[in-house]
Order: structure tokens, then sequence, then C-alpha cells
């Protein structure tokens, strides 16, 4: 829901909801040491000066600053943009340096504030998302240039980086795939799928913990499929590959229905995924009125594949391929002009042991507000030079080196949290791996990042957490 905002101070700030009383956001002129059951009316004059007969008062407590540090001003946490954009600072997603709400109804005949009854302190965060208040995280509210950013823009356009619906396929009858090892010099070589698989079940227990954490603890929500033996797909455990979705709207506003596409695929147990009816059945629930089937291509010996080769910058339009033979170029123009994004950023990388990098999303990743990328990858001055411009024009910029790209740090994928916020997903591998300034540069722009253990996956398969994650916008 958006709203529309009046009434900005360092103390204060008014939300008008599209339904329900405005809410007045406020501190007290001085600290108080717990909740206050009632404000007298020249205290809540003072607050609420030009706030619309009839609004709501949350008081802002910093419950987590200790006794004598000075609470931040509402200008601090808080910003109103235009277009009913509510600019929240990405610090009140840390745990000590959350915000929390005291909500009071104001009494119309006595002036005076009294505490909602059996209300109970609520975190800021949180409450701006149950009153469904159309919000973005950003590093600096404060900033000038804070309206430019590209979560701002995305959220006045009304066009989503990240999503909270995840498709995903447990690697029931996952195995090494000897096709796919001849260009993934990230594989390891095990057993292949079959029954009574040691192997199988030991990544199905990882999965399983990364299920856990993107549900239950991120809030995503999944769709979940499994595979057989019989299906011949040893890595059907990563679906980005085969297909994508696209919201209307997306690409600049270029993108003019929901569309749902799919891709030739390099090794022919890859292309078997491309189970008719799991196709029928998300485009059916999901409402994909448009189908691009790029699939014919692997007639010609043409691969482009998915969201493995394509890394998009789904709210300014720009596609970032790594051409390679899973990426074929031709394809990857094609792609720009059936979908309708206005720039394409093309290169060649390589990984620590000089092997072509054999799909895009290995060395980089895009959220809303910043890019992963392992420029030392892109040997040509030029691409990389041309690469790293691109980025910087709408994201701030993590670089990761060769030996990070190795642990795959560049296979993160945001996604949208319970509370309707962006999270970067990775894992702990990818994680462990990043400096604590990359990981401060990362949480500058994301609700929180999470992270699980499935190393027996990324050595076999060769694939991280993004590749486990099919986005459904």
């Amino acid at each position: 829901m958006s709203c529309v905002l009046a009434a900005a101070s360092k103390s204060s700030i008014q939300v008008d909801l599209e339904e329900g009383s405005p809410v007045v956001f406020a501190r007290l002129p001085e600290r108080p040491w717990g909740p206050t059951d009632e404000l007298p009316k020249h205290v809540v004059d003072k607050l609420m000066a030009g706030a619309q007969s009839g609004s709501s008062l949350c008081v802002l407590r910093d419950s987590f600053s200790s006794f004598d540090q000075r609470e931040r001003p509402v200008s601090q946490l808080m910003r109103k943009l235009p277009g009913g954009v509510l600019a929240m600072s990405s610090d009140l997603c840390r745990p000590h340096s959350r915000t929390l709400v005291d909500e009071y109804d104001v009494d119309a005949a006595t002036g005076a504030a009294r505490r909602r009854p059996w209300s109970f302190p609520v975190d800021l965060v949180s409450y701006v998302h149950q009153q469904e208040i159309l919000s973005v995280l950003v590093p600096d509210v404060e900033a000038a240039e804070v309206e430019a950013m590209t979560a701002v823009r995305g959220a006045s356009l009304g066009v989503r980086q990240s999503t909270n619906t995840i498709l995903m396929v447990s690697p029931t009858a996952f195995g090494f795939n000897e096709q796919a090892a001849q260009d993934n010099s990230f594989m390891h070589v095990a057993s292949a799928p079959g029954a009574g698989s040691e192997l199988t079940r030991t990544v199905l227990r990882e999965y399983a913990g990364l299920h856990h954490a993107l549900t239950e603890v991120a809030g995503v929500q999944v769709e979940m499929y499994e595979h057989h033996l019989s299906h011949g797909t040893p890595d059907a455990v990563f679906p980005n590959n085969w297909f994508s979705t696209h919201a209307e709207g997306e690409g600049d506003g270029k993108v003019g229905e929901a569309t749902m596409v799919l891709y030739p695929m390099k090794c022919p147990n890859r292309s078997a995924e491309r189970r008719v009816e799991t196709i029928q059945s998300l485009r059916s629930r999901f409402d994909y009125s448009k189908l691009v089937d790029m699939s014919g291509e692997e007639a010609n010996k043409k691969y482009f594949e998915g969201t493995g080769v394509l890394v998009l910058d789904r709210i300014n339009g720009t596609a970032y391929v790594d051409l390679s033979e899973r990426a074929d170029a031709g394809l990857a123009a094609d792609w720009v002009e059936k979908i309708g994004y206005s720039n394409l950023v093309t290169f060649r990388s390589s990984d620590l042991r000089g092997s072509s990098v054999y799909h895009t999303n290995v060395m980089m990743a895009i959220g809303t507000g910043v890019a992963i990328v392992c420029a030392e990858s892109v040997k040509d001055d030029r691409e990389r030079q041309h690469l790293l411009a691109s980025l910087r024009k709408t994201h701030e910029v993590v670089e990761i080196s060769l030996k990070q790209q190795d642990s795959l740090c560049g296979n993160a994928l945001e996604v949208e949290g319970g509370k309707g916020l962006p999270l970067m997903a990775m894992s702990t591998q990818a994680y462990r791996a990043f400096t604590d300034d990359q990981l401060r540069v990362i949480r500058r722009h994301v609700q929180d990042i999470v992270h699980a253990p499935i190393d027996t996956l990324e050595r076999v398969g060769g694939g991280g957490v993004r590749c486990t994650l099919a986005e459904l916008f």
C-alpha cells in the first residue's frame, strides 16, 4: 500500500495511509525509560503540530542504546519521498540499532494521548510492514541523492528487483552430472545418482537446512518440486537455468505483460528439466500470459541458460551476460529485444584455473541497491571498465577476488523477506569468504543476509545458493 507523507521534521513525521487514520511517528522531548501510559495535551500538541485531525501517535524509542547516548532524530530514520514512498534507514534492521514503537490514541475531547490497550512495543520496521506502508531501505535517508537511488526509483515505478516467491526443486535424485562437468570447473567428481545413494542423502540434509532458513527464518514463500531417478535430471536442483519469469513493468517499465521464458540448455539431461506439467502449472498458477520459448535453439547448438547466464537489473532494464559455451551472444541480443530490456552488457570472464566461467551468476549478483562482482575475472580491460561503469551508475559495488569467486561469493541472490524487505541469500561458504567490510556494504542495502551450509552440493554440483532459486514474479 502506498502512502502520502506530510509534516516531516527532525522530531516527527506524518504518514497518511490509504486506509485508516493517519499515523505520526515522533520522539518525546525527553527520553523515556519505558512505555508512558498517558501523554499530556501540551506534549501531544507539540509532537503532532500540523498533523491531520484523528491521527494516531507512535512514539519511537531507542531501547538498545545506552543511557548516555542521544536518541536518533526521526529525520535520520525515515524520510518522505515523492510518489508515496517512505525511505527507511537500513541501519534499523540491525538488531542493536532497532527502534521500538509504542502506539497511542489521541482523545479528541482532552487532547491527551493514552497508550493503546494491550499493545506492546514493536519493532519499527515490522510496524511499517504491518501497516502496509510502501517503504524502501536506503543507507542514508538524509543523503541528497536518495531520490535517485534504484530502490526508490523501483518503488515509485512499482517494480521490484526481488520477489518473495521462489521455485525450488529438492535434490531427491541428485548425483554427479558428467555432462555438465565438461565445462564447469567448479564441479568435483562424485558418485552418479542411484538408489541408496549416500551422496543424495547428504545433499538433501544440507538442502533441507537451506529451505528452512529461507522459509522459516527469512519468510520466503517456496513452491517446492521434487524429481525421480527416472526423470534423468541429476542437476534438477538448479531450476533457474531452464526458465525465468518477468513481471509487467519490469525493465524500466518496458516489459508489457507477465512473461515466462524457456531456455536452450547445453546438456541433454538438463534440457529434460523442462517438464511440461511444471510449465503448465506455473503459467496457470502465476498468470504468465506471454511465453517466450527459446529452447528450439538447441537444435542449432546455440545455448542460453536462463538466469544462470543472465544477471538482471530488473528495475533499470540492464542485462549482464558473461559470454561462454552456455551463453550465445546472438541469443543474448535476441533476449533483450524480445523481453524489452534497454541495455545489454557482455564480457568474458575466467576463474582461478584459467577456465571460462560457465555462468554469469557465479561471478556477479545484483540486488536493489548493491552489486557483487568479480571484476578481476574479466581480463579484457575495456570490457572490465565498461562492466564496472555500468554497475556503478545504479549500485554500490562490492568487488570480490578470484579466490572469493571460487568460494561462490558471486553466487548470491536478493530475495524479498517476510517483512517485504530485501534479503541477500548465499551459502555459508560464501558468507565466510566475504570480508567484514564487504559484508557491511551489503548490509547497507538489505534487511539481513541469510545463509546456510550446502558444501556438498557446491562441491559436487558446482553451483551455490543462487543456482537453487528460480524467481517467480
